[in-house]
């Protein structure tokens, strides 16, 4: 069993869909979460980086958190990107979100600026006192620049809301770095998607996802397979979906999980500038991977039947 039930499953990474013009599509962002919902997981993250949080206004973010919230309602934890340029805008945001019924905060240090050690502290401290939403800390120094190493979150255990880590340094051994510094104190995360085999291996409770926006269902037959034991069978469906689920730590990983969803049927490629759809030889390589994936589907009733 899960430590805590509100921080555990498959959390994917929920993009927001745009029209033609740009604008906002809230319906067919809706129509995305109730197709995850469908699928069966267990959480929603959305305005993560998949969903395009620092290309849409303040007012657009709310409005995307009261559509998720009037969709999902209560039937699993909604939980909001925090990634805003200065402390006071993140703490507002999170006091926003805990108005529009959000349940939980993903909090990123702040953007651009790398913070050193004390003033990233200060930061996650700040934000955590803002509201009374329970917090994980998304941890990706690759893209972001700040690292919060595992002893560091030893200084955190005092936030009382700061409860789960998303792990993303691409270094599976700080699972269990994690484990044998803080023991139970933080419910975590896997946060790449091509590590997710070996960070359950490890001991996780929880993974956010980008690749669980274009197949659903395999996300979370592999999460169910994996928290079963079932390594030999999780590994056949790993093997299928990992050159895909390689996407998800490529610069493009929001292109590339939108065309994606097009190609299958779940979504638009559209987003914002100064992402641009992709074109020409890019384009059909990717759209080629998402065919063969296709054509190669596993055949998920046997696995469930096998359960």
């Amino acid at each position: 069993m899960p430590r805590n039930p509100f921080w555990s499953g498959v959390f994917p990474a929920v993009t927001t869909q745009f029209n033609a013009d740009n604008s906002l599509n809230l319906p067919a962002t809706q129509q995305s979460i109730e197709r995850l919902l469908r699928a069966g997981v267990h959480g929603l993250i959305m305005l993560g980086t998949c969903g395009e949080n620092c290309s849409l206004l303040p007012e657009e973010k709310r409005a995307v958190l009261a559509a998720a919230k009037e969709v999902a309602g209560a039937k699993v934890p909604i939980i909001s990107g925090v990634s805003e340029y200065t402390t006071a805008l993140a703490s507002q945001y999170a006091k926003d979100a805990q108005k529009i019924g959000i349940d939980g905060l993903m909090v990123l240090p702040g953007m651009v600026y790398k913070s050193d050690t004390r003033e990233t502290l200060t930061h996650f401290r700040t934000v955590a006192r803002a509201s009374d939403l329970p917090i994980m800390i998304y941890n990706n120094p690759i893209v972001y620049g700040v690292d919060i190493k595992p002893e560091t979150f030893g200084e955190l255990a005092g936030e009382k809301t700061i409860v789960a880590i998303k792990e993303s340094s691409d270094d599976p051994r700080r699972i269990t770095d994690l484990h044998n510094l803080h023991g139970d104190r933080f419910t975590l995360f896997c946060g790449v998607d091509d590590l997710v085999l070996e960070s359950a291996a490890l001991g996780i409770d929880g993974w956010v996802s980008g690749l669980t926006d274009v197949f659903p269902e395999e996300s979370v037959v592999l999460w169910d397979l994996l928290q079963a034991g079932r390594f030999a069978e999780a590994r056949g469906l790993y093997r299928w979906f990992t050159p895909l689920l390689h996407l998800d730590t490529k610069i493009k990983l929001v292109q590339y999980i939108k065309i994606g969803q097009q190609v299958v049927g779940l979504g638009s490629e559209k987003v914002r500038p100064p992402r641009l759809e992709l074109d020409g030889a890019e384009r059909a390589e990717i759209i080629a991977m998402y065919e063969t994936a296709l054509k190669n589907r596993p055949q998920l009733g046997k696995l469930n039947a096998a359960q």
